[in-house]
């Protein structure tokens, strides 16, 4: 559980009910959870960073924009940080908004903390996985920056399934050239085998 409330993971609160602001404040507080804390949506956006990572809490009657127009909008910025719904007015419409929109739940209000806390523990382990993965691509754009436009050239043939004698032909180069060209691929990718480093070259297009 330590792990889960990383430092880097705050639970983002968005609700006009001081009450409610405060009183969730304390118990994520208790819980080890660090948190910040909304009025409205408007005030929420302002603040707003593409880098923040955690959680966002949101009641889906705000004034102004609603909970589930402020997750539309948080997507329209290009970031994926989860959100949980929150609402004293719940209805199926709202939900199925919520969820198409890629909330991780959607609680009805009063809610039990074991509840909330369950919502918010999923949602930090999808943004460790989230930022993992980010991590793994960066490391691997690196690696590949690492390969000369021939070496790239012979990754694209060597890939697509192609021979050492075929890619030579294609590149007017010899077999034994395009043989020590590989290798130097594999071992800037860090990959041990063909395999690996088809494996490596499709995660990276992705």
């Amino acid at each position: 559980m330590a792990e889960a409330r990383a430092a880097s993971l705050v639970v983002y609160v968005v609700d006009d009910d001081a009450s409610i602001r405060d009183s969730l404040a304390l118990m994520l507080g208790l819980g080890g959870y660090a948190t910040r804390l909304f009025a409205d949506a408007e005030s929420f956006l302002a603040a707003f960073d593409a880098d923040w990572a955690g959680c966002v809490i949101a009641d889906l009657r705000l004034p102004g924009m609603s909970g589930v127009e402020l997750q539309a909008r948080v997507r329209s910025r290009g970031s994926a940080i989860p959100f949980v719904i929150i609402t004293a007015h719940g209805d199926v419409p709202a939900a199925r908004a919520a969820f198409r929109a890629q909330a991780v739940d959607f609680i009805e209000k009063p809610f039990e903390e074991a509840q909330l806390r369950s919502a918010i523990d999923t949602a930090f382990a999808l943004e460790r996985h989230r930022k993992d993965a980010s991590e793994l691509r960066q490391a691997d754009a690196e690696k590949l920056s690492r390969l000369t436009l021939r070496e790239r050239e012979v990754l694209e043939h060597a890939v697509r399934g192609l021979h050492a004698k075929e890619i030579a032909a294609l590149l007017g180069i010899s077999p034994r050239t395009v043989e020590v060209h590989r290798t130097r691929i594999m071992e800037k990718l860090e990959v041990r085998n063909i395999a690996e480093l088809v494996r490596f070259a499709v995660a990276a297009e992705r």
